[in-house]
């Protein structure tokens, strides 16, 4: 990127045309192995901006002097691929008329949709989810106008959550800290990510699951039960707490939302055989929308650059 050269080329064009749905890491990498292919490709997106969890959903520190943005454009400067941002899938464009308009279509959709609390009260205000709100920061001109509580509260063990707990605290949050059901062992965020928490001065509580939302209109604290691990999966240990909390946010897993166009899914992703050939023919998919293997980012990127490579489109 530095030498502002792209070190790959073009192959032979081969008079295909490939829609690929998704403009984030396995979107991306897909839209740049197919094109190197020689196959024509047009990516759309949901978003005004292409790049997925690498524009919208990481730490504002993790990736600063907007790397994702400057990178898209290093990567689609090998050429072949046309973007149409701003179409969302069920609403703009459907699985059916893509799969009429080009030779092969690649799904690299991610997950959309935020599993609920399932806890009373869960409607109040000031209840989010922590992806929006690392996406309303990424795309703030001016921080001083992201609302941001005095007693933050995130709910989860992911990265989502140890990203969200950390800007909080770095916006000028008082106090922030991270409930997860199971014990620490078993928290998706790596070691180093939860120690990076608590020097940030994050407080992380283990084994707690979230029962009642409390407050008169907006979240004033929400309650809490200790858990343990029994025979049959996480138990209620009888024990209660409660922490204040005037800005509570999830960060429990996401799954598939929207138009699947008749994909066979399961446990809200979509499933693939072989190298992501999806239940409808023509069509793959890859990343974090595609059952199987890990919610990381090089794992989208090695789908999406490594499906194509197997795949013969119709």
């Amino acid at each position: 990127m530095a030498q502002g050269v792209h070190p790959f080329r073009r192959g032979p064009a081969t008079g295909r045309r490939i829609a690929v749905v998704g403009a984030g890491p396995a979107g991306l990498a897909a839209a740049h192995r197919l094109a190197a292919k020689g196959h024509d490709v047009v990516l759309y997106d949901a978003r005004p901006k292409p790049g997925g969890l690498n524009e919208y959903g990481i730490a504002s520190y993790k990736a600063v002097d907007h790397f994702a943005a400057r990178e898209v454009e290093w990567l689609l400067g090998i050429g072949g691929i046309e973007r149409r941002l701003g179409q969302v899938l069920g609403r703009d464009i459907t699985l059916a008329s893509l799969r009429d308009g080009y030779d092969a279509v690649f799904l690299g959709l991610g997950l959309q949709g935020v599993n609920a609390l399932g806890a009373e009260g869960e409607a109040r205000a000031h209840v989010a989810d922590a992806v929006d709100f690392i996406r309303d920061l990424r795309q703030a001109a001016d921080l001083a106008t992201l609302p941001v509580g005095r007693d933050v509260v995130v709910i989860g063990g992911g990265m989502t959550a140890v990203d969200a707990a950390v800007q909080a605290r770095l916006l000028g949050a008082q106090n922030v800290t991270i409930v997860y059901r199971r014990d620490q062992a078993r928290m998706a965020a790596s070691r180093h990510e939860q120690d990076h928490a608590t020097h940030c001065g994050v407080r992380i509580i283990c084994n707690a699951a979230p029962l009642r939302v409390l407050g008169n209109g907006a979240v004033r604290e929400v309650e809490f039960m200790y858990t343990r691990q029994g025979p049959l999966g996480l138990e209620d240990t009888g024990e209660r707490f409660r922490l204040p909390c005037d800005q509570l946010l999830r960060a429990i897993g996401q799954r598939l939302q929207g138009d699947t166009g008749g994909l066979a899914v399961s446990g809200g992703k979509i499933v693939t055989e072989g190298p992501g050939r999806t239940s409808v023919p023509g069509v793959w998919a890859g990343g974090d929308c595609a059952l199987g293997g890990d919610d990381l980012t090089v794992t989208a990127v090695a789908e999406g650059r490594a499906r194509p490579k197997t795949s013969t489109p119709r």
